[in-house]
């Protein structure tokens, strides 16, 4: 079997995430190789996701090998600034639910880290982050 194939892993999650925020309320997202104009929406989602090192593990028989591929989806939420946090944690319940400890296409999310505020970089919006690992192992 060959090595796993990252773009597979990330389109994966990318629309996991892309189907549940176009159902309502729709909700626009974000990925990294997209230009967007943070002043036109006052709510949005931002999807980072990235890879971390990978490892080669056995269980006592080298035959036997798998090939552990560790990342991290970061979600930053978006919504207007001045009207509460409410909204922004009601979008942070619904990300987190959908991906809390589930398996989709052999990738294994664990639980997600946050909501966690910060300040927000595009001035005018609340912020807040999501973290989730995620593992994928494969037979080789």
């Amino acid at each position: 079997m060959a090595a796993t194939d990252l773009n597979t892993v990330r389109s994966t999650i990318e629309a996991r995430l892309a189907t549940e925020l176009a159902s309502s309320p729709v909700i626009p997202v974000i990925f990294n190789n997209m230009a967007f104009d943070s002043t036109t929406e006052d709510t949005f989602v931002q999807c980072l996701t990235s890879f971390g090192a990978n490892e080669y593990l056995t269980q006592g028989d080298t035959s036997a090998a798998t090939n552990n591929v560790v990342g991290l989806v970061v979600l930053n939420i978006f919504t207007e600034e001045g009207i509460g946090a409410g909204s922004n944690y009601t979008i942070c319940k619904r990300l987190r639910d959908l991906y809390n400890r589930v398996t989709v296409s052999n990738v294994i999310f664990d639980s997600p880290v946050g909501p966690e505020v910060f300040a927000s970089s595009p001035e005018g919006k609340f912020q807040t982050q999501i973290r989730i690992t995620f593992n994928v192992y494969e037979d080789l």
